[in-house]
C-alpha cells in the first residue's frame, strides 16, 4: 500500500511540474509578443513585470512539482 501511494505522488509531482513548464513557455511566447509589438516604454514594462509575476508562479510551480517527485521517489 505504501508504494502505491507513492506513486500517485510521483505522478501527481509530474503533472504539476509539467505545468509549471507550461507556464514557463506561455510567459516566454507572451515576452515575445510584447517584443514584437513595438510599444511604448512605459506599457512594454508594464507588460513584461506581469510576464515576470506569471514567470515567477511558474518556476514556483515547478519547483514544487518536482520537490513532490523527490518525496515520492525517496519515501518510496
Amino acid at each position: 500500500m505504501k508504494g502505491a501511494n507513492m506513486d500517485i505522488l510521483i505522478w501527481a509531482g509530474a503533472v504539476v511540474s509539467l505545468i509549471g513548464l507550461v507556464g514557463i513557455f506561455y510567459c516566454i511566447m507572451l515576452a515575445l509578443k510584447a517584443k514584437r509589438a513595438n510599444l511604448p516604454d512605459e506599457e512594454m514594462r508594464a507588460r513584461l513585470q506581469r510576464v515576470v509575476l506569471l514567470n515567477m508562479a511558474a518556476l514556483f510551480l515547478s519547483m514544487v512539482g518536482l520537490m513532490m517527485v523527490v518525496a515520492g521517489i525517496i519515501l518510496g
